[in-house]
Parts: structure tokens; sequence; C-alpha cells
């Protein structure tokens, strides 16, 4: 099977996630039509973008018009429900291979997965449950790499300092895995069993959810 990877991509709805992935995907040097029905929006972006269209993208006419069924990938970026449900509905109806969607709620989820939409994300609730571990806890930074595992960055515990990690028993004591090192002034190199920690360094440490939460809060 062909790499689909840097084919060209469909958004449709440039508010400020629609605008920040097409540009982003411009960047990156990936061809993007990106569609919006408000004419001043669209105006807005001429130049930043690869192809811009003005259209109403809750009209199937509309959408075979800008040649949409030919893309291999597609992203409904649109907040208002029933638009983002009509748009993401006529996609599947395109014959769309890879559907993408931002919704707005779990409800909107549930209905977008329903519809056919091969993957759903939430911005904002994503964005706030991070940003919720990172203020409640020593985390550095927090990805959710599935529904029940993580993968933080964060200070060693002062009980692993100076113990090398085959030693530490820490995937035993609290079933996590410290997966990278960055020691002062140096790039990430991957732990081994050797690698013993210092008070200055920075760890990748993956696990269940819980578990990352309950290594996070050691002293």
């Amino acid at each position: 099977m062909a790499d689909q990877r840097n084919d060209p991509v469909v958004v449709i709805g440039l508010g400020r996630f629609g605008s920040a992935l097409a540009l982003e995907l411009t960047r990156r040097g990936t061809e993007v039509l990106a569609i919006d029905n408000r004419p001043r929006i669209v105006q807005g972006l001429t130049g930043h973008i690869t192809h811009l269209a003005t259209a109403d993208a809750t009209d199937l006419e509309a959408l075979q018009q800008l040649g949409v069924a030919d893309f291999y990938r597609a992203v409904v970026a649109i907040g208002d429900l029933e638009s983002s449900i009509l748009t993401a509905s006529l996609l599947v109806e395109l014959e769309i291979d890879d559907i993408w969607a931002k919704a707005v709620s779990q409800q909107h989820r549930r209905i977008l997965s329903r519809v056919g939409v091969h993957h759903v994300v939430l911005p904002e609730h994503d964005m706030g449950e991070r940003v919720a571990h990172l203020v409640s806890g020593r985390m550095l930074d927090y990805m959710e790499v599935d529904e029940n595992f993580a993968l933080i960055k964060t200070r060693p515990p002062k009980e692993y300092v100076g113990v090398a990690l085959g030693e530490s028993n820490l995937r035993r004591k609290y079933g996590v895995t410290i997966v990278a090192v960055k020691k002062e002034g140096e790039e990430f190199t991957y732990a081994t069993s050797d690698t013993e920690l210092s008070y200055g360094d920075i760890i990748l440490v993956s696990g269940r959810s819980d578990q990352i939460e309950r290594f996070s809060e050691l002293t």
C-alpha cells in the first residue's frame, strides 16, 4: 500500500482549530485544501494555505465540485453540531478513506463515530485534562497515549537517585517504566538497566494513568 502520510488533506472549517491545523500542515509541506463558508475568514488566510475555497460544506454538490472525493484524508473542524455532523456524513458518503473530526462534547463525539468518522478529537477537553495533570502534580508534561495509558515528563524521585534502574524494582513496585533520561545540558537518551538517575535529570516515564500519577507524587 502506498504511503498516504504526505497526501493532500481537506480541512473543512477554519476557526481557531481548523486554521491552526491547516497552517501547520502547510508548514510541514502537505498540500491543503481549506474550506469555510465565511469569505472574510478565507480571504484572511490567502497566501498562507495551498488552496482555499469559500463553500458550504453541508452541500454535497459543492464538495463534489471542489474535488473533495479525490482526497484520501479529510478533517472536519466545524464547531456547530448540526453542520459538523452533516458534513461528516457527506464525507462518508463520498467514501473518503480517512476522516478526522473535531467534537465539542462527548455526545458530539459519539454521534460522529456512529456516522462513520474514523478519528474524533476533543481539543478543549483533551487540553483541559492535560493541564489539570500538570497543575495538580509534579509532572513537567503529560500525554495520554491511550484511554488508560500515559507518558509523562518529570524529575526523578529522591529514592531512585543514584540507583541503577535495573536494581530499582521500579516496575514491580509502581508498574511504570522509565523510557528515557535527559541529563543537564544534554539530550534525551534511552534508559537502560545500568542508567543511574541524578537530581537534575528529566525523565520520561510510561505506564497506566493511575500508576503514573502515583509515581509522580513521590518526592
